[in-house]
């Protein structure tokens, strides 16, 4: 389900929503071995980082997943409940930082599995290793026989130039947890498990208000004008941003008037816009739209508007203009109703 070829370059399934993202719920279930970091580094949403000299108890500060030397038959794995199921796309393996002790191959595995699918209770903490009786109840589990997504393939070390692997995945199922096996053992910086969410809108009744656009409900960005120092995906994450990275932010246009001038309904009158598209996780009536700024306080947009399109077999209609553009200001959480109810 996996081209074997490494790819040494970001591809375009990059660009899709991190179903496994700390951030989005994702959360490490069970790992055969913490010794030096624990696996749950993996999920994490920030760049891994690099502590020069410091050292715990068991060993190296590391930014990711690192077991020990094994002495035992075997090799180390660890099982990942997405934050948002859904269909994988691609996965990222970024080894950043660890050259020595990086896990020479790794291989990825997936399952469907239903809600209320209970798993051994985990503790984090570095310096342990699952117990006798964790390994027995995974092994009743058969995780092992989890659909290959990524046959075993060799990684490259956590150097600048080598640290990130990525892979591009054909299936088109959904799926609910990810198991990553590494060979025999070693270190993993940050997983990235690409992908489009899927929900299931049989459950969902047609006077319902529902989200349409955000990730969790199969909402997915298409493409943008810049994102210089966020990715316009963050706008449709769960929950508000954590912090100003946690949104979408671009660069200051050069192309702005020395001197700014504002219309007579007070937006900024410029050359241009940022842009970003979305698809909908589903097709429907749009009622209510909502705005957030939050933690943008001296960086925020003057002004946005709203465009919605409707697009069959890649083909696209028309776009017709949700809201008029309207004036935002700093850190604000804003509510309008929808111009425009069309489908």
């Amino acid at each position: 389900m996996s081209s074997t070829a490494m790819s040494t370059t970001p591809p375009s399934f990059t660009q899709l929503n991190d179903l496994a993202c700390a951030k989005a719920g994702g959360r490490v279930l069970f790992a055969t071995d913490d010794w030096f970091a624990v696996a749950d580094n993996l999920l994490k949403g920030d760049p891994p980082q690099w502590k020069e000299g410091v050292f715990t108890e068991y060993g190296k500060w590391m930014d990711g997943w690192e077991s020990r030397r094994k002495r035992m038959e075997g090799h180390d794995w660890c099982i990942v409940q997405l934050g948002v199921s859904g269909v994988i796309s691609g996965v990222e393996v970024d080894t950043s930082y660890f050259t020595g002790n990086f896990a020479p191959r790794f291989s990825l595995q997936a399952a469907c599995l239903p809600d209320g699918t209970t798993f051994p209770v985990r503790q984090p903490t570095m310096g342990t290793a699952a117990s006798s009786q964790q390994l027995a109840a995974m092994e009743e589990m058969k995780t092992e026989k989890w659909t290959e997504l990524v046959p075993m393939t060799p990684l490259r070390p956590g150097y600048p130039d080598t640290c990130k692997n990525y892979f591009p995945i054909t299936s088109t199922q959904r799926w609910t947890h990810v198991r990553l096996n590494m060979y025999p053992d070693g270190g993993i910086a940050r997983l990235r498990v690409y992908g489009i969410g899927s929900k299931d809108w049989s459950t969902v009744k047609n006077s319902e208000l529902v989200d349409l656009v955000a990730m969790e409900n199969g909402g997915v960005c298409l493409g943008f004008s810049n994102a210089h120092y966020g990715h316009p995906r963050n706008a449709i994450g769960l929950g508000r941003a954590e912090n100003m990275g946690d949104g979408w932010e671009t660069a200051r246009r050069l192309d702005r008037p020395p001197i700014l001038k504002a219309d007579k309904s007070g937006v900024l009158m410029v050359p241009g816009c940022e842009w970003a598209v979305y698809r909908l996780g589903h097709p429907g009536v749009i009622l209510k739209i909502e705005i957030d700024t939050n933690h943008f306080k001296g960086n925020y947009p003057d002004s946005c508007r709203i465009e919605g399109d409707v697009v069959y077999h890649n083909v696209i209609f028309h776009w017709s203009s949700r809201t008029s553009p309207m004036s935002l200001i700093s850190h604000h959480h804003k509510s309008l109703v929808s111009h425009n109810s069309k489908r």
